[in-house]
């Protein structure tokens, strides 16, 4: 998987010109969107099938800063899967390859109900495609 770029913008930042730590959140969301389009599996199919997939939980650690303009790079990774459940694991490095910043999210699937979805049972397609990427380590 090509890990996903993003140009930080000028509202981004605080009054000290770094970046708020909020937004390295919105980063883990917009790559891990990034990630299931290039798994082929993006949000916009997995709910027009009436999968949906709410975020349980945010971690992240804060390494190093970064600033308006930069671009950064997050690689997502799915690092738990277990049909129902899942967490995906963030790596946010700078232009010049340092770690900025590491996180998890994690994750359930529910159908358009708001009742937990066994994949396996309902959709072995997208069941399969997440085991695959668990066992590639992407």
């Amino acid at each position: 998987m090509k890990p996903y770029r993003h140009k930080i913008q000028y509202y981004e930042t605080d009054g000290m010109g770094v970046t708020h730590h909020s937004n390295y959140i919105r980063w883990f969301e917009e790559a891990r969107v990034d990630f299931l389009e290039q798994a082929g599996f993006g949000y916009d199919r997995m709910e027009a099938l009436g999968v949906y997939s709410p975020v349980l939980g945010v971690r992240a650690a804060y390494k190093k800063m970064t600033r308006f303009p930069e671009t950064v790079t997050v690689a997502a990774a799915l690092v738990r899967f277990t049909g129902v459940r899942f967490t995906l694991a963030y790596t946010v490095k700078n232009e010049a390859g340092e770690v900025c910043c590491t996180g998890e999210t994690d994750h359930c699937f529910l159908d358009a109900s708001g009742r937990p979805l066994r994949l396996k049972d309902r959709f072995p397609e997208i069941y399969h495609m997440m085991q695959k990427f668990l066992q590639s380590g992407e």
